[in-house]
């Protein structure tokens, strides 16, 4: 009843009649006691705070401090020191080949042997001739010294003295003639065994025996060196300005290029091979800017092959101290490198930074990073502009 009337009197009803005869016979106290239940029932509930994403879990730490060197990197093919095309230089039918395809030779080996037989008899004739220039020779000789005696004493004309010493000439020329022609077919006999011009590599034959070989354009094979062996890229002309300004002139005023270089071929880590930039070709290249540099590497083992695809680097200065961050801490955000920064009080700051060269898994920053700026290196996916984290300190160190 008590309750009933509570909420009558709290929430009346439009008619003022009813609620005014309800009212006259109710004491004072039950209406305090009904106005307090009206209060109570009437208040408001307090609104609960939104709910809040709890801290995000990273990783950070400081920058490593180290003194670096900049490196330049370029692209290029490697190219053998030393490749000869091998020619016969004698025409003749090919009688034997002296290797197998893809063999290692010295320089001199026998490599192809061309019927040597018309040129044996060529020499044959050569020789014969050389003899018969001699014996005219040597009567040509004898003639002029009996013509002598008897031109002293007038025995002979002038004319008869005239004739025997321009026949001694003559048979001079002949014999040195003759020795011109063997010297030819001893040479041209020589030809019919092809050797080796350098060490190197061989290739296959390409052509096989009983052909006939033209001199001075049948190709027979090819043959290139192995150790060391020349990388050539193309650098632009402040780059090569730079490397010839480091390597510095010799006395007489000339450049001796000289610059340290490291070479990686295509599925190799780092840049494991050791060499050095000694030429640089003098014309710069006005379609494309650059110049084309080349580097000379060794290859005890052969694992650089000419024709390959290498990347080159070549020290771009002096060594100084760097800055150094995981290169998976940096974010890119529109074209823009950036970072993220842990505050003390758990917040985060977006930092933009310009990277440098890369040294292992390292990056340098040359600008928007301070030594003591704690840099997130893990959990970067999960933070927003005002996220709040829960750091965990680790050492950033050269293993990344």
């Amino acid at each position: 009843m008590f309750v009933a009337f509570s909420l009558f009197y709290c929430n009346p009803p439009i008619d003022a009649r009813l609620f005014t005869a309800w009212r006259r016979p109710i004491p004072l106290m039950l209406v305090l006691l009904l106005l307090g239940g009206c209060g109570a029932a009437g208040q408001d509930a307090p609104a609960a705070g939104p709910g809040q994403m709890p801290p995000v879990p990273v990783k950070t730490g400081l920058p490593l401090q180290k003194e670096v060197v900049d490196w330049d990197e370029y692209t290029g093919r490697l190219e053998a020191v030393e490749s000869v095309e091998i020619r016969a230089r004698v025409s003749g039918y090919l009688d034997k080949v002296n290797f197998n395809d893809g063999d290692k030779v010295k320089k001199g080996d026998l490599l192809f042997v061309i019927d040597p037989r018309p040129y044996r008899a060529e020499l044959s004739r050569a020789e014969a001739e050389l003899e018969r220039a001699r014996s005219r020779l040597e009567l040509a000789r004898n003639d002029l010294q009996r013509a002598e005696k008897l031109h002293r004493s007038k025995a002979i004309s002038e004319e008869e003295y005239d004739s025997r010493s321009k026949g001694m000439r003559e048979s001079s020329a002949a014999v040195r003639s003759a020795e011109a022609a063997v010297q030819t077919a001893r040479l041209n006999l020589s030809f019919t065994e092809v050797r080796a011009p350098i060490a190197g590599r061989i290739g296959r034959e390409l052509i096989t025996e009983g052909n006939l070989v033209n001199a001075d354009q049948t190709l027979l094979t090819t043959i290139v060196s192995l150790d060391p062996v020349y990388v050539y890229v193309d650098a632009d002309e402040r780059a090569v300005l730079k490397y010839r300004r480091q390597s510095g002139a010799d006395r007489r005023g000339t450049q001796k290029l000289h610059v340290p270089a490291e070479l990686a071929l295509l599925d190799e880590a780092g840049f494991p091979h050791q060499g050095y930039i000694d030429y640089v070709e003098p014309r710069l290249d006005a379609t494309t800017g650059t110049l084309r540099a080349r580097g000379v590497f060794s290859n005890p083992n052969e694992l650089l092959s000419p024709g390959f695809f290498a990347r080159l680097r070549i020290p771009g200065g002096t060594p100084h101290r760097s800055l150094l961050i995981p290169d998976r801490a940096i974010s890119v955000d529109q074209g823009q490198k950036f970072v993220w920064i842990a505050k003390d009080d758990g917040s985060i700051e977006y930092r933009r930074i310009v990277p440098g060269g890369q040294f292992g898994s390292l990056r340098a920053v040359t600008e928007g990073l301070k030594p003591e700026d704690q840099v997130i290196i893990e959990g970067i996916q999960k933070l927003r502009p005002g996220a709040k984290v829960k750091a965990e300190r680790v050492v950033v160190s050269d293993a990344g």
